[in-house]
């Protein structure tokens, strides 16, 4: 490496830089949970990360969590991660899949079926 390298910062940060070094989520989302941006995520006295800004943006129209992770072009596990982090923080809401009282969710079911017709 020469000199004029040494001060340059990469534009590529380490997911595990962007997770704090933690490596599994402190909740198991499913790839198919759908993700959405709450209010309380713009309020101002809040501080978040870009990445997690990113999936907030992202999340003001529902989303799920492989969606998030494909968009953002971000590993799955580490998709996890900052959901789960901004989920405990009452940023954004999580719907598991069969939380809907053992009925299946027709909004997933409606996404499955665009998903299917753009094939």
């Amino acid at each position: 490496m020469n000199g004029d390298q040494r001060g340059r910062s990469s534009p590529f940060v380490r997911p595990y830089a962007v997770t704090g070094g933690r490596t599994t989520a402190r909740h198991d989302f499913a790839l198919e949970a759908l993700v959405s941006t709450n209010m309380r995520a713009w309020d101002s006295g809040i501080r978040l990360s870009p990445e997690h800004r990113a999936i907030c943006r992202l999340c003001m129209e529902l989303k799920s969590v492989a969606e998030i992770s494909a968009l953002l072009n971000v590993p799955l596990g580490v998709t996890r991660v900052l959901v789960g982090d901004l989920a405990e923080s009452g940023l954004v809401n999580v719907q598991q899949p069969g939380q809907g009282g053992g009925r299946p969710d027709v909004t997933l079911l409606e996404r499955v079926l665009v998903g299917l017709r753009g094939l």
